[in-house]
Order: C-alpha cells, then sequence, then structure tokens
C-alpha cells in the first residue's frame, strides 16, 4: 500500500474507535515526523463515560424494579453513540427557546442539550400484558454496565492522580 507522505491523517480503524492515539503527519512537505496526541481529553472522556454508564445503571435498576408492571416497555441508550455525541460536543438543541412575558419570569437556558436519546428493548418473547422487561436479560446488562462504571471510574481516579502528580511534581 503507498501512502502519500502530504496526507492529513494515518488512522488505523481500530485505534480510532477505541477513542486511544492516532497519528498525525504534519502537511509541510518538509516534516516527515509523526507527532502523538490523545483523541480526546482523558478527564473530559472519563466524566462523559461515568456520567453515561451511571445513567444507563438508573435505565436498566428502573426496568428491573418494573420486571411485573403491566405495559412497561423496557428503556436503554445507546451508550457508545451517546458517548461519541458528548466528546463530539453535539448535544441536541431544545428547539424553541422560552420568552419571558412578565418581569417575574425566569428566562430560560437555551443551548442546553435534552440528554440521551432513549431506546426502547425489542422483546425476545412479548409479555400478554404489554412488558417488555426479560429479568435475566436485564440483569446481565446490569452486572456488564457495572463493571464498565467500576472500570471509568478507576480510569478517571488513575487520570485525576496522574495529573495531581504532575502538578505536585511528588509520584502518586
Amino acid at each position: 500500500m503507498k501512502v502519500d507522505p502530504f496526507s492529513l491523517l494515518i488512522v488505523p480503524q481500530r485505534e480510532l474507535s477505541r477513542g486511544t492515539l492516532f497519528a498525525e503527519q504534519s502537511t509541510t512537505p518538509t516534516a516527515h515526523t509523526m507527532t502523538l496526541q490523545p483523541a480526546h481529553d482523558p478527564l473530559r472522556f472519563g466524566e462523559a463515560a461515568l456520567r453515561l454508564r451511571t445513567l444507563r445503571q438508573e435505565m436498566l435498576t428502573g426496568n428491573m424494579v418494573n420486571a411485573d408492571t403491566p405495559g412497561y416497555k423496557a428503556r436503554d441508550i445507546d451508550f457508545a453513540g451517546e458517548l461519541a455525541r458528548a466528546l463530539a460536543g453535539g448535544a441536541r438543541q431544545g428547539g424553541l427557546g422560552l420568552a419571558t412575558t412578565h418581569g417575574t419570569h425566569l428566562p430560560g437556558r437555551p443551548g442546553q442539550s435534552e440528554g440521551p436519546k432513549t431506546l426502547y428493548r425489542i422483546p425476545v418473547q412479548p409479555a400478554i400484558d404489554g412488558n417488555t422487561v426479560d429479568p435475566d436479560l436485564e440483569r446481565g446488562h446490569f452486572v456488564k454496565n457495572s463493571f464498565f462504571t467500576e472500570t471509568a471510574l478507576s480510569f478517571l481516579g488513575s487520570t485525576l492522580r496522574s495529573r495531581l502528580s504532575a502538578i505536585t511534581g511528588q509520584p502518586s
């Protein structure tokens, strides 16, 4: 495979999808060195991942609690898609702004995001009462999400410790 030395990005797809490091090549003809830089700020990434994991944990808990509620629809979020949207800063806008027609009205907050898009799970075996919660499936998702939440918390703590170590000059 021939690579143009003046191309803007040379990125292996598997590295880009994990949000790790990517290689960026300089566009100047004299520079032939590759520089590595993080795709996202680790602190921002950790915060966004932890917020979304916590939200997903609440949704899965709600699903398990309502396993016997007639007509309840199991909810979830697309974690990878929402994390990418949060890191890209692409918060959905709330449509219409609020107009204040009286001096005592509080102004709305334009530009605030709606939050992650809620998805509804398609049942493997639908219930007669319209409930779409499969308790075994929800427990599996809950345990898996708990593991990933602990991992995200561990990575965020590690990032904070390394930054504190860099600031103070003392090993953590």
